[in-house]
């Protein structure tokens, strides 16, 4: 146990140290919630709905905020990850009586931390300032997916930062990874009135699986059957990264 507290010690000092990795991490994707959120709200006066329910677009963009939360610090975290190896730190940690696993874990944790933060933030402030109707009484659970899910992009970036060795290639994975991820994707928009070939994408999108069940757990927007297949379909993304990610570790230095 002293082993994971250790590394997770060792990133949140890191990260303390990097106030704008602080700021993407938190107060860019509620920055997104006010401006997406009221702007398009505005523009549309009230005529939205998804999935035939009739709401707010601020109210429809909250799951899809959460979910770029989770994205983005996956990310950031991850970017450390490539710059320890980069500098030789990774090779040395390896030498220190900790176990990889344990490496993995203290890291997700510190993950899964700032992640429910980060939700706990925008969600109070979507149901304060924006009078965004949450489901309270699912707030547990919300959270809960928050952690599990960032759990998924973690394992997902981590096996590229171990893997590659150039920075522009890590940062072009990233950055396409971000791009195509979010945007095709039901985080921004609703799937129903979009081309068939957008949709036939989007559903096999695991930005999309998450946005969903944050959605559902939020506002009750979509079935509970369609929520739990696709949280059954993210946790297989989930256990398939961390078997790579530990594979690919394994096999470092």
């Amino acid at each position: 146990m002293r082993e994971i507290l250790a590394v997770f010690y060792r990133d949140y000092r890191q990260r303390r140290t990097n106030i704008a990795f602080v700021f993407w991490d938190l107060f860019v994707p509620v920055a997104y919630l006010l401006l997406f959120g009221l702007g398009f709200e505005r523009t549309m006066g009230g005529q939205f709905s998804a999935g035939g329910v009739h709401t707010g677009y601020s109210d429809f963009f909250l799951a899809g905020v959460l979910a770029m939360t989770t994205f983005g610090i996956a990310m950031n975290t991850s970017w450390g990850f490539f710059m320890d190896k980069d500098s030789g730190i990774f090779y040395e940690l390896l030498t220190y009586p900790i176990t990889r696993g344990q490496l993995l874990i203290g890291k997700i944790c510190f993950n899964v931390l700032l992640s429910s933060t980060g939700a706990a933030f925008t969600i109070i402030l979507g149901a304060l300032v924006m009078g965004i109707p949450i489901r309270w009484a699912w707030l547990p659970v919300t959270i809960s997916l928050v952690g599990l899910t960032t759990a998924g992009w973690f394992f997902l970036f981590s096996i590229a930062a171990v893997r590659m060795s150039r920075m522009d290639s890590f940062n072009t994975f990233t950055s396409a990874a971000y791009i195509i991820l979010m945007f095709m994707s039901s985080m921004f928009y609703p799937l129903d009135q979009l081309p068939a070939w957008f949709r036939g994408v989007a559903y096999v999108n695991p930005m999309t699986w998450q946005v969903d069940i944050l959605r559902f757990s939020l506002l009750g927007i979509g079935s509970m059957g369609t929520a739990l297949l696709e949280f059954a379909g993210f946790m297989v993304f989930t256990i398939g990264c961390l078997a790579m990610a530990v594979r690919t570790v394994n096999r470092a230095g």
